[in-house]
């Protein structure tokens, strides 16, 4: 919901393509691995471990939302684009969050992998 309403607050306010193709992106992508893991197709689709591609899209996401919102907050054209800056930082917080949490899921995961008893 934080990147489409930076989304928003970048289309309404005129501000550069780049702040509004980052956010549309990272809704977007968003988007897609919520109906991945609403439909449980992580689970039909085994070739790729998820958890880590989403730990990727949040680490990368982060990066680029660093740098993006904080040209927008440096160059803050009018209210709007400062307003998108600034949730868009709070979405990089979230990313931020959202990494590390899984990162300690798959540890976890792969500890009890371990521990198991063998058949």
């Amino acid at each position: 919901l934080l990147a489409l309403a930076a989304l928003i607050c970048f289309l309404a306010s005129g501000a550069h393509e780049a702040y509004a193709a980052l956010a549309g992106l990272e809704t977007v992508i968003t988007i897609l691995f919520l109906l991945l893991y609403l439909l449980r197709l992580d689970v039909r689709m085994r070739w790729l471990f998820w958890p880590l591609a989403d730990v990727s899209n949040s680490v990368i996401a982060a990066l680029f939302l660093l740098v993006v919102c904080l040209f927008a907050i440096i160059v803050k054209t009018n209210k709007g684009t400062l307003t998108g800056g600034v949730l868009g930082l709070i979405l990089l917080v979230l990313c931020i969050v959202d990494a590390v949490l899984l990162c300690k899921k798959i540890k976890l995961d792969k500890a009890r992998g371990r521990s198991a008893p063998a058949k």
